[in-house]
């Protein structure tokens, strides 16, 4: 068993057995309900080993188990072994929830405890009708980590910017009118905003808390005629304080949210997101009316108005220019210099840099050679990474934040000889993401309605992958944001519909543990389509601009249309790319741009 992980398992238990807890539950999360946390409340790493994004672990007296999805399965068994800590393959039938593991294991007038302080009000309620079905005591109300963890980070400390135009496309005072029309519809004199980037677009201002995420810690309580910034103002320029003064905005300490909470008027209408506010946090605001609904926010800064799409474009070319840039030199170093993993991180981030606009890798770059492909979310590290060497297919996952705009894209490359197997696998990728690419769709369809367009083909290989299809993408935002999720495991949101304006990433994938790893990756635009008797349809246009590996594609299984749509994207690809590139780059593009019939004549 690893001797940290023993130890801070032992600390845990001591504790609990102290305060009489049967279990306790240990969230990735912060009270932001934030994806990326900070390293203060990266406790559920800390406590287990278990490095990926997602998990929810469960300690008890005699037993530990890290619940995660498909994505971290083989990551977890691998981090986890000799911890004493049990990988939950959560979404398999013969796993139970935690929820259905507690009610199973724990005694009757046994304590579960969970921090409040991260736990959304949505999961809160989950685990209170498990609880109270099971006849448990749900706990709140405690940080057992906090007591456990002698040397827990401080909170971060960065700094923040206002967003400014030409960029930013929106004012604050019409940010806060859109919010407040929102609040009188709901009949609420006051809103609870604490999701991270929620707030940054709200104020058009972006931070550094958090790694390639563009926001900072802060909590925002906006009223009829008030608007309350909670946030460290040692992060805020002299400058911007006056800015945001004149604005109408107050600066209050970050860690007074819950004592605004508490002063509201008794009887007034607090409007809050349960999944994105916390409970304990809520527990504050005792003399208020709680109503419900969706942060306004949410849904407004999914739909990308025309100043930010022009932007967007733009950041595309920039992108794709990088790429290109890229590639030419890892196709001409390949086999003949040192390259691992972490080289690729290191030269794709570096191409990017160069380019205007940059600010930061928009997640940590997944650069996956072979069996490593077929980890999901796999992440080389400086102790374990691979040498590019061989016959084999290089999965890589990168994207940039841009002051115009996000990206995220996903290439698989051949190096060596690629097996008519891999080709079948990568073909049948290929033909999933065009069909989504070139779907036809109503308005307002709910988007996980989308995902058997990208999936049928890979079903007909009797295969399937473990993720969703796509994800929204912000605006110089987080590169993960909803509502939309295009998956047919998404939980029903009926604000998880499709919208003009939304970008939403097209990412259908086939792994095969300990062989390779496939995923082909765009980003796609919404847009109107067209008005019929059976009323408003949209369509997607491509926004990523990169060159699709045509030296993996079994010609046999793509039909006239799908060639069709890939030789009118590579055509798009040059046109739009050729002018911000020269020397090496811009012959890969010309090479890797041609019809498909010419580019296998090339390759031959």
């Amino acid at each position: 068993m690893s001797i940290a992980v023993d130890q801070r398992l032992t600390a845990l238990r001591r504790i609990m057995k102290e305060l009489g807890v049967g279990a306790c539950v240990v969230p990735t999360s912060d009270p932001h309900l934030s994806e990326y946390l900070p390293e203060r409340w990266q406790g559920r790493e800390w406590l287990s080993g278990f490095t990926g994004s997602a998990g929810t672990l469960v300690v008890s007296q005699d037993f530990a188990g890290l619940w995660t999805d498909s994505r971290y399965w083989e990551q977890a068994d691998n981090e986890l072994a000799d911890t004493g800590i049990q990988t939950m393959r959560a979404g398999l039938a013969d796993t139970p929830s935690p929820y259905d593991w507690a009610a199973a294991r724990l005694p009757r007038g046994a304590t579960l405890a969970i921090d409040g302080q991260v736990l959304s009000r949505q999961s809160w309620r989950q685990w209170r009708d498990a609880c109270q079905e099971a006849g448990l005591r749900l706990d709140i109300g405690r940080d057992l980590l906090g007591l456990i963890w002698p040397e827990r980070p401080a909170l971060p400390a960065g700094t923040i910017t206002a967003h400014t135009a030409p960029w930013s496309c929106r004012s604050r005072q019409g940010n806060l009118e859109a919010v407040r029309a929102a609040m009188r519809r709901h009949d609420a004199q006051w809103h609870l905003v604490s999701a991270l980037d929620d707030i940054a677009w709200m104020f058009n201002l972006r931070g550094n808390d958090i790694p390639y995420n563009p926001v900072f810690l802060a909590h925002a309580l906006v009223g009829c005629e008030t608007v309350r910034l909670f946030v460290d103002a040692a992060k805020l320029p002299a400058a911007l304080r006056t800015e945001l003064a004149a604005d109408g905005i107050a600066i209050e300490p970050y860690e007074d949210i819950a004592a605004a909470l508490a002063c509201l008027p008794e009887g007034e209408r607090l409007l809050i997101d349960p999944a994105r506010a916390t409970v304990g946090l809520l527990d504050s605001a005792a003399y208020v009316d709680k109503v419900e609904g969706i942060n306004p926010v949410h849904l407004l800064k999914s739909r990308k108005n025309e100043a930010e799409i022009v932007n967007v474009r733009q950041t595309m070319e920039q992108d794709g220019a990088a790429l290109c840039e890229f590639f030419a030199w890892f196709e001409a170093a390949v086999g003949q210099e040192h390259i691992t993993e972490l080289t690729i991180d290191e030269r794709i981030t570096a191409a990017r840099a160069r380019r205007p606009g940059f600010v930061s890798p928009s997640f940590s770059t997944i650069a996956a050679w072979q069996a490593n492909g077929a980890m999901p979310h796999y992440h080389a590290t400086q102790a374990a990474h691979a040498v590019i060497n061989g016959d084999g297919l290089l999965l890589i996952d990168s994207g940039g934040q841009y002051l115009g705009g996000t990206t995220d894209i996903t290439r698989v490359v051949p190096v060596g000889v690629v097996t008519a197997e891999e080709k079948r696998d990568y073909t049948a990728v290929l033909k999933g993401m065009i069909a989504l690419s070139r779907a036809i769709f109503p308005d307002a369809l709910p988007a996980y309605a989308l995902d058997a367009l990208a999936r049928g083909p890979i079903w007909g290989l009797g295969a399937d992958y473990g993720h969703g299809t796509g994800h929204g993408v912000g605006y110089f935002m987080n590169v993960h944001e909803g509502p939309q999720s295009i998956s047919w495991r998404a939980t029903a949101n009926p604000h998880a519909l499709m919208a003009a304006g939304m970008i939403t990433s097209n990412e259908p994938g086939l792994y095969r543990p300990g062989r390779w790893g496939i995923r082909i990756e765009n980003l796609l635009l919404a847009q109107p389509h067209s008005t019929t008797e059976f009323g408003d349809f949209l369509h997607f246009e491509t926004l990523t601009l990169c060159p699709i590996d045509m030296r993996c594609i079994d010609a046999a299984m793509l039909d006239a249309a799908e060639l069709a749509w890939l030789d009118a994207y590579h055509a798009q690809v040059r046109e739009r790319l050729s002018p911000l590139v020269d020397g090496m780059a811009l012959e890969w593009l010309l090479a890797r741009t041609q019809p498909f019939a010419g580019s296998l004549n090339a390759v031959a």
